[in-house]
């Protein structure tokens, strides 16, 4: 999320986005409001590097992501970045991306915080859209990403897509991607743990990836503790996420 989504008096006049097909693990559009509250020192852009002053081969790659949130720490990282929307709203590039951002989980083994380096995007049969053998990054786990058509955020369905694909862990746009033939890797930080059951956070983002700050605002008064709990949990799936690839 953006700062200026965080200022309500600033804020878009925009409805919220339609309601997601399906009830699904809370991917990609999470509540990442609390990004904005960043200090203004880690807002300068670096080059990665991978330790000992070595130039990162990210550097070479274009990103993408979906929301304003995780398109602010790809760019503080230097990387080339393109915002494509939730579930590629935006449309999709034409040329090959990472797919780099926000996930949930699918089953216990993987937590808040668990950056994974995908070396396989599914379906929600198991079928393979996309396979590779990931992009080296050091502190993440291999992992199998399912290509979601809508949001998941029932513990229930995400037991079942974990069951029905083999995947362990969920976005919307990983599968676009794949589909579109422009995908060379995937990139993605657990943002919601298996348990994680938020109503209505499809409504805090616009499909652009911007804020929504009337939905916003009406789901934290609506989800209270469960909903600031959501937001610093994102908060802080950024931050590892940005860690591990720097």
């Amino acid at each position: 999320m953006d700062a200026d989504g965080l200022r309500a008096s600033k804020g878009e006049q925009h409805g919220s986005p339609g309601r997601a097909r399906r009830r699904a693990a809370l991917s990609s559009v999470a509540p990442i409001a609390l990004l904005s509250a960043l200090p203004a020192s880690s807002h300068r852009t670096r080059r990665s590097r991978l330790g000992n002053g070595v130039a990162s081969p990210f550097e070479a790659l274009t990103f993408a992501v979906a929301t304003t949130a995780e398109e602010r720490v790809a760019k503080r990282l230097g990387f080339r970045t393109v915002r494509i929307g939730v579930r590629a709203a935006n449309g999709v590039p034409d040329e090959s991306v990472v797919s780099f951002g926000l996930a949930g989980a699918l089953h216990e083994s993987y937590r808040l915080g668990d950056v994974i380096d995908a070396t396989r995007v599914v379906d929600e049969t198991g079928r393979t859209l996309w396979e590779g053998p990931g992009l080296g990054v050091v502190r993440a786990r291999d992992g199998v990403v399912l290509g979601a058509d809508a949001l998941v955020h029932d513990a229930a369905e995400r037991e079942r897509l974990h069951e029905s694909s083999g995947a362990d862990i969920v976005d919307m746009e990983s599968g676009m991607l794949a589909r579109a033939g422009r995908l060379t890797g995937v990139v993605r930080v657990v943002s919601d743990g298996v348990d994680s059951v938020i109503e209505g956070v499809d409504r805090t983002v616009h499909p652009n990836g911007r804020t929504n700050v009337v939905g916003l605002v009406r789901w934290v008064a609506t989800g209270r503790g469960a909903a600031v709990r959501s937001m610093k949990d994102a908060f802080a799936a950024l931050q590892e996420l940005e860690k591990a690839v720097a």
